[in-house]
């Protein structure tokens, strides 16, 4: 069996978004709630993408895929309430990054 998801633009830039929180949580030490949830929901867009890959029916990956957006707003404001100053430009690029491609496999299994 391959695993073909993990090929994907997505799944990589979805990881490294996953490594990138975890290095910023290293750095910023945040209370213990939000480095919680903030690590969470960067793995849940990863998984979510993941599982929503492998599903056949075409409603059951959209909302996989919806759901994995969902987390990727999630982190934006864990981050918004770890940035008081604002969130540094490349974290929102990427997090921009992601929900688009996100948006657009959602887009692709409409109806």
């Amino acid at each position: 069996m391959e695993f073909d998801f993990i090929n994907t633009q997505i799944y990589k830039d979805a990881k490294a978004y996953n490594k990138t929180i975890k290095q910023i949580l290293k750095e910023t030490k945040p209370d213990r709630i939000l480095a919680d949830q903030l690590k969470r929901a960067a793995l849940s867009i990863l998984l979510n993408f993941s599982e929503g890959y492998g599903r056949y029916h075409r409603a059951e990956k959209r909302h996989m895929y919806v759901t994995a957006r969902a987390s990727v707003n999630e982190c934006v404001a864990c981050l918004d309430v770890l940035y008081d100053d604002g969130i540094p430009k490349t974290l929102l690029e990427q997090s921009e990054t992601i929900a688009k491609m996100l948006s657009g496999l959602i887009n692709k299994f409409k109806g």
